[in-house]
């Protein structure tokens, strides 16, 4: 009683002295002579700024005030956990309700959001003419038989329409080359792919109206670097006179459903780069002809880049009818956040079923397949509408144009202007020069009389793709890259693909799994790489230790750089490539991750150093270890054991790859459960101590886990040291209790550590942190319950594994298509699970162990974004199933209706509706990083490691596939099932927030945040702020700060690296490279370093800054980060970003860098609107 009585006069006298200093405050805008009114009554308008910007800074003051003052509180209700107090003062301790208790970390935080950089998201935007999922609420999706064109209709015309203005036809040769799909990347390129650029440089030199497009950078840079200098030089005048264009320019045509968007923009970035260092080229136009779908983030990278116009076509053949029967197919595309027209971009959406010949030259394949010349009689490949191509020549060169014109004004009639664009071309076409020679002999014979007849009212030729789009803009009479008269804006995506009757590409959203999380996994290496990388550099120059250092790592960064921009194809990351391919993928990620490990420890290694004058770099003796080892490239890791030395101290050096400071749980393994764990500074630290298992019922007797909690810096390295020493009362052990059924079996335990036996039973059993209860269902010992500790009320969150087949009819579900046999079916064993329950001060969690998989639920108990959610990992095995897909599910009482929220590539996120009246397929999207529902209390979100599939088939659910083994191809090409499955570790973080509705501060929120939000309001209505709030909009939404920094963390997990020497290990320091974390709303999607113009594995002087400003929406209730989180107005002062270095150029750039704006001054403030994302070329030392 006396402890409340005291509480409660503290929280008094802070509450005063905020009161006063707000009284204080607010008397001194009173009598500031610049807020007086003049003489005729009305502000001036150099005092109304003034007075905006007062006013600004006292609403912050005024949040400040109110975080400050709520953290302080916390804390102190933390300490006074019901009545109960640590005996020692700072150890942990249970709690009188058998929660642990961790010491008061000494260390207040703040959480200082701007009003502003919240009202990005309450915005109301300006209706597009076509949104996605309005066009989706729209169609009836019927597939109404449509004659000649199937998934069309018919198409006519009056043959007078271009007496005025002749129909302009580019025809635009082209071959698509998957950087492996049923062969590898190597041979597909020594079988086909050379040959395609050798006969290219003959062929187009024969005649200069010929033109070619080509695309996939890393299949022409292996060209390139294989030829002598008079073939580089005879290619680079090709594309000089403007005969062959580059489009797009990215190492690959990239997937656009399961990519993160770190990766599309880094493989953009590889290809951008090396045409700039080898040919001096910028593409101008995007080109995505074979991607499963179309995501709204590739419009905005590619304009970031300074494309000015794009191409896509798999998407949905309802959604093009649609299109098709508005002349919508060329549209702007624009972000759904844009108040403007910043982020459009001009696209142009392909008519018809596939990018084959005789798919692209009008609505009648049949018509369209006789000019694809290299089917004429006698070659392999032949017209399955048994009608050939006819070779071009005097006698029927009149009927062949005019049939073919015919099929050119039909398409044109499907588009706003008279220009015309017919790719030519398929997969690795043009491989033999015989096809060369058919396809742009003849071509160039039925131009020659279609332009030479006048009463044709066409012009026709050869072009590239710019050629295309130049002249849809000049016909329009506007700039490239600006939006014609009457063209409509779009916004959304094209999300699920469907190609014919009900089969929606949907399965490989899942398809492979074990590759989607390793793909994960090594973008955060080579991010982290990255940067330290580029920071240990910057500091080596600046100390002038250049030839100490392995500045040759740079290029073991080119190889990741590549391998990873290589795996984000759309047949490698989509899981969608026949098995050797698949294991030559692994095998180069595999490669790429130990070379990274190797950069981040060479790195790390120097900056650690507390006197870098002894600073030895030694190839052979690497001075730390990795976190982590893969025995081969489909093996879970094994993580790295410490050998504990009685007489010596053995050193963690852990990095923390987030801008932000990261207070969290720290494991390691360990030789010996005698363990100390101390700071740099030599104070001890709370150790829980828990088992090591190798199997449901056998522990690892030689390994224990050690877990500490750690407060990291930004972009950081903390060092820690690890003693065996006798028993300490810091050392605190996990305490296990197996439930089981009756005869499952013994489990020996492993001194010292407790564990209990307890026969399994029906009643439910709860774990406990300090923010959080989970209960757990008795009979399965899956999750039922989350109850936060703020609340009274428990919430239905409720885990339930189900299984799919797939229907029994000829079509079937393969690598890209998922054709269920209906509704999934509850996940059933024989045998009771067994249920392994885990308890203490730092972490509680529940391993449930079924046959087929093993779940595991982790509560943190941890001050900040740590403790907030559920830790939750699912160990798949079906290597026994047939024609099985695993989908684990959450069931809740939020009431979401139809309405659920999915990802696109971790950048932003798009609205979805399930839609009863297709089938359930349609209704599955991809999730690279999040899904969430909500209703007007609360939002729960499953944030994700790797890309998955997701739906939510009914109100209160999110379903997520983890696996799927089938058996048979699905009839696309492919030719195998998915048979080769891994066993698998899906990673996943469950978040439930309160979502309190419109107010812009909880419910309870304390007197400052509403003083706050008043002065906001009516100083905003004062002077003119006319922005509107929007409640739960459809067509735009955004996470929390939480949730973008939960997302952070469970993609860039902690890297704990062991010292490898045990004895003579130099003075060690944390390193902290940022004097203050960077605005909580800002990503530092990556620090680059620039290759050198002569030598692209070496490194130049300059570093590419990548920023992206993340938007927020701020009416979900926020709790204690554990780190000091501010907003900033989207300024950032860059010459002040790194500590202890020089800035000697501020320079910004396009995304990929290859237009450069004029350098700002090196003290400059650069500023981001919320979701934008810049570059800017640094020179740091």
């Amino acid at each position: 009683m006396k402890l409340k009585k005291q509480v409660t006069v503290c929280g008094g006298a802070i509450f005063c002295v905020a009161v006063f200093s707000l009284y204080l405050m607010l008397d001194k805008v009173q009598h500031d002579p610049a807020r007086r009114q003049n003489t005729g009554g009305n502000f001036p308008r150099s005092q109304i700024s003034v007075l905006q910007n007062r006013i600004e800074q006292l609403e912050q003051l005024l949040e400040e005030n109110h975080q400050i003052i709520s953290h302080i509180k916390d804390s102190v209700l933390e300490l006074t956990d019901t009545g109960a107090i640590s005996p020692s003062g700072h150890l942990p301790f249970r709690s009188n309700n058998g929660s642990w208790v961790m010491p008061f970390d000494g260390r207040p935080t703040f959480l200082s959001l701007r009003p502003r950089d919240c009202q990005f998201a309450q915005l109301r935007r300006g209706p597009t003419e076509l949104q996605t999922l309005d066009v989706n609420s729209l169609l009836s999706f019927d597939n109404v038989d449509g004659g000649v064109w199937k998934q069309g209709f018919e198409i006519t015309y009056e043959p007078g329409e271009w007496d005025d203005e002749p129909l302009q036809v580019f025809v635009v040769p082209h071959s698509h080359n998957d950087p492996g799909w049923i062969k590898t990347f190597d041979k597909y390129y020594s079988d086909q792919t050379q040959h395609i650029f050798n006969n290219m440089l003959v062929k187009l030199a024969e005649d200069p109206r010929r033109k070619f497009i080509w695309s996939e950078i890393s299949f022409f840079a292996k060209w390139w670097e294989s030829v002598d200098i008079h073939k580089q030089e005879a290619m680079r005048k090709l594309i000089q006179n403007g005969q062959l264009e580059m489009v797009t320019g990215g190492w690959v045509m990239p997937d656009e459903a399961n990519t993160h968007y770190f990766a599309m923009i880094d493989q953009l970035i590889e290809g951008h780069q090396w045409l700039e260092r080898n040919l001096g080229i910028a593409p101008r136009s995007g080109w995505a002809i074979d991607p499963f779908g179309h995501s709204a983030t590739m419009p905005y990278v590619l304009k970031q880049a300074n494309l000015t116009s794009m191409l896509i076509q798999r998407v949905h053949y309802s959604i093009k009818k649609h299109f098709a029967a508005s002349r919508s197919l060329e549209f702007m595309w624009r972000q759904a956040w844009d108040q403007g027209s910043g982020t459009d971009m001009f696209c142009h959406m392909m008519p018809f079923y596939s990018y084959d010949v005789p798919h692209t030259c009008g609505p009648d394949p049949k018509i369209c397949c006789q000019f694809d010349f290299k089917r004429l009689p006698g070659s392999r490949v032949n017209c399955p509408w048994k009608v050939p191509p006819k070779a071009i020549v005097d006698t029927n060169v009149a009927e062949r144009a005019n049939l073919l014109l015919d099929q050119y004004r039909k398409k044109s009639k499907l588009f706003r202007s008279k220009v015309l664009l017919v790719p030519l071309g398929d997969d690795f076409r043009y491989d033999k020069t015989v096809e060369w020679d058919q396809q742009f002999q003849n071509y160039q014979r039925l131009f020659d009389y279609m332009n030479s007849h006048p009463e044709m009212h066409v012009q026709a030729q050869f072009g590239t793709l710019s050629d295309y789009f130049n002249a849809v803009y000049k016909a329009n009479d506007v700039a490239p890259g600006t939006r014609p008269p009457d063209f409509p804006v779009l916004n959304g995506d094209f999300f699920s693909y469907a190609d014919r009757e009900d089969h929606y590409w949907s399965g490989f959203f899942t398809s492979r799994p074990f590759y989607k999380n390793l793909d994960r996994v090594l973008e955060s290496h080579l991010r982290g790489a990255e940067i330290l990388y580029s920071l240990a550099l910057a500091h080596v120059r600046h100390s002038g230790m250049e030839s100490r250092y392995p500045v040759s790592d740079y290029s073991l960064l080119t190889e990741a750089r590549r391998n990873v921009a290589l795996f984000q194809h759309h047949d490698a990351i989509t899981g969608t490539a026949k098995e050797a391919v698949v294991i030559d993928y692994g095998n180069r990620l595999l490669r790429a991750l130990v070379g990274l490990k190797r950069v981040i420890i060479n790195a790390a290694h120097f900056l650690v150093m507390k006197n870098r004058d002894v600073y030895r770099f030694y190839q052979s003796e690497p001075f730390l270890e990795t976190d982590d080892r893969r025995a081969t490239q489909d093996s879970l890791p094994q993580r790295t054991l410490i050998e504990l030395d009685p007489n010596t101290p053995r050193y963690l050096v852990v990095f923390n790859p987030v801008e932000q400071d990261r207070l969290c749980v720290v494991t390691a393994l360990v030789s010996s459960p005698h363990v100390r764990v101390l700071t740099e500074d030599g104070q001890t630290l709370p150790v829980q101590l828990s088992a090591q298992w190798s199997s449901a019922l056998q522990v690892n007797a030689e390994v224990y886990q050690v877990s500490f909690m750690a407060r990291l810096p930004a972009l950081g390295l903390a060092v820690y040291h690890l003693y065996e020493t006798a028993d300490s009362p810091m050392t605190m052990r996990s305490e296990t209790v197996m439930r089981m059924a009756p005869g499952t079996g013994a489990v020996r335990g492993l001194d010292p550590l407790p564990l209990r036996m307890q026969i399994a039973d029906a009643q439910p059993f709860f774990i406990n942190s300090q923010a959080l209860s989970l209960g757990f269902s008795g009979t399965t010992g899956l999750l039922e319950t989350i109850r936060r500790k703020d609340e009274s009320q428990e919430m239905r969150v409720q885990f339930q594994f189900v299984t799919y087949g797939t229907r029994p009819s000829k079509d079937k579900s393969g690598a890209y298509l998922f054709l269920p046999d209906g509704r999934a079916k509850p996940y059933t064993q024989r045998e009771a699970p067994v249920v392994r329950v885990v308890e203490g001060p730092l972490f509680s969690e529940v391993v449930t162990h079924f046959q087929h998989f093993q779940q595991t639920v982790c509560i943190h108990n941890v001050p900040g974004v740590e403790g907030l959610s559920l830790d939750v990992s699912v160990l798949v095995d079906i290597r026994d199933q047939a024609n099985k897909e695993l989908a684990m599910r959450v069931t809740t009482d939020i009431q979401s209706e139809d309405t659920f929220y999915t990802d696109l590539n971790g950048f932003q996120i798009q609205p979805r509706r399930y839609f009863h009246k297709l089938p359930l397929q349609a209704n599955f999207y991809p999730m690279p990083t999040m899904a969430y529902i909500q209703d007007s209390q609360h939002r729960l979100t499953l944030h994700s490691a790797q890309a998955l599939g997701v739906t939510s088939l009914d109100s209160g659910q999110l379903e997520v596939i983890l696996d799927r083994r089938l058996m048979q191809d699905d009839n696309r090409g492919l030719g195998q099932g998915l048979k080769d499955n891994k066993k698998t570790l899906n990673r996943f973080r469950l978040q439930l927030e309160r979502r309190p509705g419109s107010s812009r501060f909880a419910p309870n929120a304390g007197l400052f945040a509403r003083v706050s939000s008043s002065f906001h309001s009516f100083f905003s209505g004062m002077f003119g702020d006319e922005t509107e709030e929007v409640l739960d909009s459809e067509t735009l939404s955004f996470p929390s700060i939480i949730s973008h920094v939960t997302s952070a963390f469970l993609n860039h997990e902690v890297l704990a690296l062991p010292v490898v020497a045990k004895h003579g290990v130099p003075p060690l320091r944390t390193f902290s490279p940022l004097p203050t974390p960077l605005p909580c709303d800002f990503h530092l999607l990556n620090l680059r370093t620039i290759q050198s113009q002569q030598d692209p594995q070496s490194p130049s002087p300059f570093t590419a800054l990548l920023l992206h400003r993340k938007a927020l929406d701020c009416r979900l209730e926020v709790q204690n980060l554990g780190f000091n989180c501010s907003t900033s107005h989207g300024q950032l002062s860059v010459s002040s970003l790194f500590r202890g270095l020089d800035l000697q150029l501020l320079q910004p750039t396009s995304l990929s860098l290859l237009y450069s704006g004029t350098p700002l001054a090196n003290d400059s403030t650069v500023t981001l609107d919320p979701m934008e994302i810049s570059t800017y070329k640094l020179k740091i030392c």
